[in-house]
């Protein structure tokens, strides 16, 4: 008789394997962002002091990073796949979550491209294939007795991946700095050795729903579902432009971060520490919008989700606007304080709020009952080619001879008119679904 649960317990109370899930998620969110946030420093300023090999320019630096980030958002529809039809949630998120301890022990000790490139890999394979498999199997826990918890359950799962966020990129970059790449990689192991063991504990607390095999390809060759996913997929297309830059964050703009005084408050911070910015604007922006501002801006226009995302849009062209400002500015040789990119961020951080958790929503609720951990996997997908899309861009912008095309603040003013293309030819769309009720309201 096995002694996993299989069935939600009919209880008022919080399920027991909860509190494994909430600590695996912060501690696997420390991992995954230390490690990300020094990817392009590391890249640039350490790779070929620490292996005696050629050091990698800013432009390929880019392209690498993108391209780590594209296969992270590409392999959770594989993660997907695997769980609802092969081996169930629980099996899958703990055996690649070894490959994914796996790729941090390489990056730990072995500081060449080729450790580099296979360290990558495995994370991004861990790492990827379990995204979509964790928040469902949350939700797994709850039978209908106690489902009002749900929404509280979630909120803390919510902020633990931004405290593991926030933490981690504020120590990473300091290990960087002031000890060696082997701790600044090795600490973030030792925490995804951690989530692997606190989620591995709670094997007996959890409730492990069965795969359900070819009963999942059934749905999937259904023509309602196949309607369904597609009208999802021409909306995700366009939220892919908004990933293309929203995840610059962790690249072309830690590199301006260098050029500029970072000094907060007399204290001068490191340029990889401001990515930190992001995660503790969501945790507090993301209530404030949801209890007043939405409410508020609903008095003046429909706030269903297609006016969320054409919002997020034109909020993350500003942003995007005022960075190409700043390295017009750092182009003339002045001296930029990075208060104006924390600006950035606050406008950049408002968008995602009203493009992600948008469509983390309605990629839940509208997708075939059957198919839900699928159809967020496609969302996920979304991330994937803005990342690709921005990796060629960077591999293209670098000539033979080492020059760039897109030099300073044309580069930036290239992705700040794609955006602002990107938001007007939205326009038509959001009205279309809007009428048609396809995206829900909000």
């Amino acid at each position: 008789m096995s002694k996993y649960l299989h069935f939600p317990i009919k209880t008022k109370k919080l399920p027991k394997g909860i509190p494994y899930i909430i600590s695996n998620e912060a501690a696997e969110r420390f991992s995954f962002y230390g490690m990300k946030g020094i990817l392009v420093i590391y890249m640039t300023q350490y790779l070929f002091v620490t292996s005696g090999e050629t050091n990698i320019s800013e432009e390929s630096a880019k392209g690498y990073f993108h391209l780590f980030t594209a296969a992270v958002y590409f392999f959770p529809i594989f993660g997907a796949l695997i769980s609802d039809i092969l081996f169930g949630k629980y099996k899958t998120i703990i055996s690649l979550s070894l490959a994914y301890c796996l790729g941090h022990l390489i990056l730990a000790i072995d500081p060449s491209k080729l450790g580099l490139s296979l360290g990558l890999a495995c994370i991004a394979i861990g790492s990827g294939g379990i995204k979509p498999c964790v928040s469902a199997h949350l939700g797994d826990q709850f039978s209908k007795t106690n489902s009002f918890l749900i929404s509280k359950s979630y909120s803390w799962f919510y902020i633990a991946i931004n405290l593991g966020a926030f933490t981690s990129i504020l120590i990473t970059p300091y290990l960087l700095k002031h000890y060696s790449p082997n701790i600044a990689f090795g600490i973030p192991g030792i925490f995804m050795l951690l989530a692997t063991l606190f989620f591995w504990a709670g094997r007996y607390k959890f409730v492990h729903i069965k795969p359900k095999g070819k009963e999942t390809l059934l749905e999937l060759y259904k023509s309602e579902n196949i309607k369904i996913i597609l009208k999802l997929f021409t909306i995700f297309i366009f939220v892919s432009f908004f990933w293309c830059l929203f995840d610059q964050t962790g690249s072309s703009w830690i590199l301006q971060a260098e050029k500029m005084d970072r000094k907060i408050f007399g204290i001068e911070v490191l340029s990889a520490q401001i990515l930190s910015a992001n995660p503790i604007m969501i945790l507090i922006f993301t209530p404030i919008f949801f209890k007043y501002l939405y409410p508020k801006l609903n008095n003046y226009i429909e706030l269903n989700s297609a006016n969320k995302i054409l919002i997020g849009f034109f909020l993350t062209f500003l942003s995007f606007l005022i960075i190409t400002i700043i390295q017009y500015w750092i182009d003339l040789g002045k001296e930029v304080n990075i208060s104006w990119q924390l600006l950035a961020y606050a406008i950049l951080t408002s968008g995602e709020i009203f493009v992600s958790i948008t469509c983390l929503e309605i990629s839940y609720t509208l997708a075939p009952r059957k198919l839900k951990t699928i159809t967020v996997s496609i969302f996920l997908l979304s991330i994937s080619i803005g990342n690709i899309f921005t990796s060629v861009i960077n591999f293209i912008n670098e000539r033979d001879d080492g020059s760039v095309i897109l030099a300073g603040a044309n580069y930036f003013l290239f992705f700040s008119i794609l955006m602002l293309v990107v938001t007007i030819l939205f326009i038509p769309f959001a009205k279309k679904y809007s009428k048609e009720k396809i995206l829900l309201q909000g």
